[in-house]
């Protein structure tokens, strides 16, 4: 079954095994949200019903939430964890410092408050992700919908002061209508190409009236897991400032595929 996944499903599905089975009895996990945590999810699941580990979820979005009832994880709110052992999660974007893009899937403001209540965060994601430089997946920044229009035009005059390449930004949409998020807002895109200074960009957008949160992720990542299409994972720590490396086998039960 595993041979019928894409070569980035395999990439996927590889970095979010090895992630699930760092994951020890009795732990609170914050469960990311995308198509490298839905592995994860399934992968948790899997364990939960075949090896009896006991764990609680913390959802980032309420796709996941519906995702982890089905794989048969208890799930409860953050308010309820306070902290957290761990959160895995996807990212659109990865550097060397391990600072990301993330919210390609919407859910950047759940996903970054869960990062932040989590005593370690590793980040799952196929090679591709890895970037020189932050900025050529477009910037999700979450706003409210009341005057969104007038934070879009103080954003882009923003950007001409910034060490950006580009400075186009668009609303994000669901088919005909705005996307709107699990907290009621819309997202803008930010088309930037490159960031020079992603710590920098990310305190002036917060700083901007009617932005909820920027989808910079920095100095939240402790650890990265990288996946590749022949079943080698290779897990950077940034805090050790070491390099592992290990194979997995990609051959799962079939339940792991039931959805696909």
């Amino acid at each position: 079954m595993a041979g019928e996944l894409s070569p980035i499903d395999k990439a996927k599905f590889v970095a979010a095994k090895r992630a699930a089975d760092l994951v020890e009895d009795g732990m609170q996990v914050g469960l990311g949200t995308g198509s490298t945590a839905a592995w994860l999810v399934r992968h948790l699941g899997e364990r939960v019903r075949d090896s009896g580990l006991r764990i609680k979820g913390v959802p980032t979005s309420t796709r996941t939430a519906q995702l982890a009832h089905e794989a048969g994880i208890e799930v409860i709110s953050l308010d309820e964890a306070k902290i957290l052992n761990m959160t895995i999660d996807g990212a659109d974007e990865f550097d060397g410092n391990l600072n990301l893009i993330k919210g390609g899937g919407g859910a950047l403001l759940q996903e970054k408050i869960v990062a932040a209540a989590s005593e370690d965060v590793v980040i799952i994601a196929d090679a591709a992700k890895e970037v020189g430089t932050l900025g050529a997946f477009p910037l999700p920044i979450e706003v409210i919908q009341f005057g969104w229009t007038t934070t879009q035009m103080l954003v882009e005059e923003l950007l001409v002061s910034t060490d950006v390449m580009g400075r186009k930004t668009t609303l994000r949409m669901n088919g005909d209508k705005p996307f709107v998020t699990d907290e009621g807002n819309f997202i803008l895109d930010l088309h930037l190409s490159r960031i020079g200074n992603a710590r920098q960009l990310a305190m002036a957008l917060n700083q901007m009236p009617g932005v909820v949160e920027n989808g910079l992720f920095i100095d939240l990542c402790d650890r990265v897991i990288i996946g590749y299409a022949d079943g080698r994972v290779e897990t950077r720590d940034i805090h050790e400032g070491t390099v592992s490396e290990a194979h997995i086998n990609l051959v799962e039960s079939d339940n792991l595929f039931s959805d696909l």
